[in-house]
């Protein structure tokens, strides 16, 4: 399976430093723990994780500031300040303002970066990019942050595609180094967001799907790692971030072996209370198919091959530095209640996951295939 396919099923479809990233730092954190009062800019704000990280900083009392176009939910948040630009050359309308720190979840061409960067130098003390684990060079290692990041022959090429998403978001990282240097600068790398918001449903296919009970196709076996962070968890520890002035880069992840396919599976049973049938269906039969090439099976990959150990990402730095990842069937549960209360046009079809007719044939030829 090709990089371009693992991402286009995958991470897509949403240098540390340099090969050797900085551990996590804390500077200037109060004695006294007393949370001081910060000034925040979201670059984007309104899109998936941003609303999170909006509302977690919102409740632990800072003040918000949004930088966008003003074309996505632009009604969610009406009293904050909303600067209105575009990040292609349009970033006039934050200069000669300061803040305490920022937070870049909408940067995926360097230039892009590295304009916002440079020009928020001396404005803020500390920028916070949120990066992918898509930024890593191979999947057949169980990376941690000081793993070789992807490259790409042209770096000026700046259209986003599955093949370039990975390399193009190491350069990113590079990019914002280059102007907040590594004592100011903090990098995450997320593996599958999930939960409340999100639009990719790639996570969201599995508890809808188990809803609707029945003959069920579930790749590989139940012991298969996955990983996933729950966009409210992903929020909290980035404000911390910026509370305690942490440093350096992290791997934004469950921890590698902590969750299975088959525990997917229970959470979707105990949140649906559906009948749910699991046919359990070999990697090779996937790949004969060609839904590894597809991207019809979301989170989930091969055990072996090139893409092993794309689900056995460290997260060790991480939970050491304070992140923390609620129960996996609080994220189940909220998302399916999340996923109920769309509009009747928006779950009339699924974004990620196998159309019932498509799952239907495939279930069918698996078990009439040649003992």
């Amino acid at each position: 399976m090709r990089r371009r396919s693992f991402l286009k099923g995958g991470l897509l479809a949403s240098a540390a430093l340099a090969a050797g990233a900085p551990g996590a730092r804390a500077a200037d954190e109060p004695a006294s723990g007393k949370r001081q009062k910060l000034r925040l800019l979201i670059l984007g704000g309104t899109g998936f994780i941003g609303p999170h990280m909006v509302r977690e900083a919102l409740r632990r009392g800072h003040d918000v500031e949004l930088f966008n176009r003003g074309r996505t939910n632009d009604d969610l948040f009406p009293d904050l300040v909303t600067w209105i630009g575009d990040r292609d050359g349009k970033l006039d309308a934050l200069e000669g303002h300061e803040w305490d720190a920022v937070i870049d979840n909408s940067g995926y061409v360097p230039r892009h970066v590295a304009d916002s960067a440079k020009l928020l130098a001396d404005a803020a003390s500390q920028y916070l990019y949120i990066s992918s684990i898509s930024a890593y060079a191979s999947f057949a290692i169980a990376n941690d942050e000081s793993s070789p990041l992807a490259t790409m022959p042209d770096e000026t090429v700046e259209q986003v595609t599955a093949e370039t998403y990975g390399p193009m978001k190491a350069l990113c990282e590079k990019r914002a180094a280059e102007h907040f240097g590594a004592d100011r600068l903090t990098v995450f790398r997320p593996t599958y967001i999930c939960g409340p918001g999100d639009p990719t449903d790639r996570y969201t296919y599995w508890p809808v799907r188990a809803s609707r009970g029945g003959e069920m196709l579930w790749p590989g076996t139940p012991d298969d790692p996955i990983q996933i962070i729950d966009a409210r968890d992903l929020a909290s520890f980035a404000i911390d971030c910026l509370e305690r002035r942490t440093m350096g880069t992290f791997n934004i992840t469950t921890p590698p072996g902590a969750f299975t396919m088959g525990e997917l599976l229970a959470d979707c049973h105990a949140v649906t209370r559906a009948e749910i049938d699991p046919v359990w269906v070999g990697a090779g039969f996937l790949r004969e198919k060609g839904l590894l090439e597809s991207g019809e099976i979301p989170i989930w990959s091969p055990t072996e091959g090139e893409y092993g150990k794309a689900s056995l990402v460290s997260s060790e730095r991480a939970f050491e530095a304070g992140l923390s990842a609620r129960p996996t069937r609080e994220t189940a549960r909220d998302t399916l209640a999340w996923w109920k209360g769309l509009p009747e046009e928006r779950r009339e079809r699924l974004r990620a996951g196998l159309a019932a007719e498509r799952e239907a044939a495939l279930l069918a030829e698996w078990h009439n295939r040649p003992a």
